[in-house]
């Protein structure tokens, strides 16, 4: 079990002594707390590895992962330290790893669209998160934003772990997509009233989908660039045939019109040449790396 932390001073111990009950080992990341995290969490029995200054949830997980290998963990569990996740829920995590239908599984509190308790506003920024992650992994996941995972330990060198906010948990996505992994996921619960979190909730889902959108620029941007492209392109297009319609029946051109036709064409067949040269390019990084 991977606990990153980040001044859980309230909540660390009782997860930690909760989670003993279902993990072989607790691994706390504090990720440069001014509190008395590691202390509290080194006292309820974690092995915990800490980070002299924060360097992120990205930099807490790969530390994390590298820790859980070190111990020779077959599973590795990912929870987040505030409280809001039920350790007992854990073994249902494993199960279809350790039945061998998935190498990584996802936590879903909307996976049977049962979770009453999500504020409006957090579930209406969660489904355009959820969108835009989709889109750039290719999965179909109802959950992106879940920090409650289980992931085989043989997965743990596809993941980047270059996202420096909460911005990992689409980045992990993305990762798993790109790589072909069984991804499952199950139903968990969550806790609201133990959310001590200080990130404002608009300013994080702005950063994640800002990150999500860079990340489908450069490994999607076929979808990103040439696809709008086209349809640019193929708009005006359509109105230049209009246009050339009513001109042949002797009707004036208004030069508005046309110069919205010329810009339309013009933009989006750069738009779609940017993109077949950026897939290119992506695609030749991507074959200099597996080499």
């Amino acid at each position: 079990m991977v606990l990153p932390a980040l001044n859980e001073e309230v909540s660390i111990g009782s997860i930690v002594l909760l989670t003993k009950y279902f993990s072989d080992n607790v691994i706390v990341v504090d990720d440069g707390s001014t509190d008395r995290t590691a202390e509290i969490a080194r006292n309820a029995g974690a092995y915990v590895v800490v980070h002299e200054v924060n360097k992120g949830k990205g930099a807490a997980l790969r530390t994390g992962f590298k820790a859980a290998a070190d111990f020779g963990a077959d599973i590795i569990v990912t929870m987040d330290s505030d409280g809001q996740h039920n350790p007992a829920d854990i073994p249902k995590l494993v199960a279809p790893i350790i039945d061998g239908y998935a190498e990584m599984v996802n936590g879903s509190r909307y996976l049977s669209h049962r979770d009453k308790n999500t504020p409006i506003y957090r579930r209406v920024g969660q489904t355009i998160l959820d969108t835009a992650t989709n889109m750039n992994s290719g999965l179909k996941i109802t959950d992106s934003q879940s920090g409650f995972r289980a992931f085989a330990a043989s997965t743990k060198d596809i993941f980047r772990f270059s996202a420096q906010g909460m911005a990992i948990e689409s980045e992990m996505l993305a990762d798993a997509g790109k790589s072909g992994l069984r991804i499952k996921e199950v139903e968990i619960g969550v806790r609201y009233d133990v959310d001590c979190s200080t990130v404002n909730p608009i300013k994080h889902g702005l950063g994640v989908l800002v990150m999500v959108l860079k990340d489908i620029e450069f490994y999607r941007p076929l979808y990103y660039f040439t696809a709008p492209g086209i349809a640019l392109g193929a708009g005006g297009l359509i109105m230049g045939a209009h246009f050339l319609h009513e001109f042949i029946l002797g009707r004036g051109l208004d030069f508005g019109p046309t110069m919205l036709m010329i810009l339309f064409i013009m933009i989006g067949t750069f738009m779609a040449l940017t993109g077949i040269l950026l897939h290119s390019v992506s695609a030749i990084m991507r074959e200099t790396k597996a080499v």
